[in-house]
């Protein structure tokens, strides 16, 4: 187990299966994603089968079980993004980097997901990488934000 999930449940000395889920949530946010390791050992400490552990953590979009790139490229695919063009942006994405939604690419750099709204309907298309929002996106700015990510992940 590593010292990330181990820290986590050792802030949860008398947790009972009630706080399954605030504890994936920490592990995950310790680890960027839920390993079969870290499931074994949550399951191990809140006295549950792994498979009940493994079940909540399906059940619900939050979770991941992969790791995921540096930089996590988001796209909208609500109703405005859609009607001004964020499947062509999707698209462009796909291309750029060599990999579906809920991929992450092999250098380990990028991961690309894909959501029902972002909430910016009025910039649309809109993108997020990390925590930045790009607006008003098309296949060339695709590119050009693509690039300046590439370049920070070599400074």
């Amino acid at each position: 187990m590593s010292n990330n999930v181990e820290s986590v449940l050792q802030k949860h000395p008398d947790a009972g299966q009630e706080h399954l889920i605030p504890i994936l949530q920490e592990v995950q946010e310790a680890e960027g994603y839920l390993s079969l390791e870290a499931l074994r050992a949550i399951g191990k400490h809140l006295r549950v089968p792994v498979g009940h552990v493994f079940g909540v953590a399906t059940f619900y979009n939050q979770f991941r079980f992969k790791p995921i790139g540096r930089h996590q490229v988001t796209v909208c695919r609500g109703t405005a993004c859609h009607v001004k063009g964020s499947a062509v942006v999707l698209d462009t994405l796909k291309r750029e980097l060599s990999i579906a939604p809920g991929e992450t690419t092999e250098d380990g750099e990028f991961s690309l997901e894909v959501v029902a709204c972002i909430g910016s309907c009025g910039l649309a298309p809109v993108i997020t990488v990390n925590k930045d929002f790009h607006a008003g996106m098309s296949p060339a700015k695709v590119e050009r934000v693509l690039k300046q990510y590439q370049k920070k992940g070599r400074s």
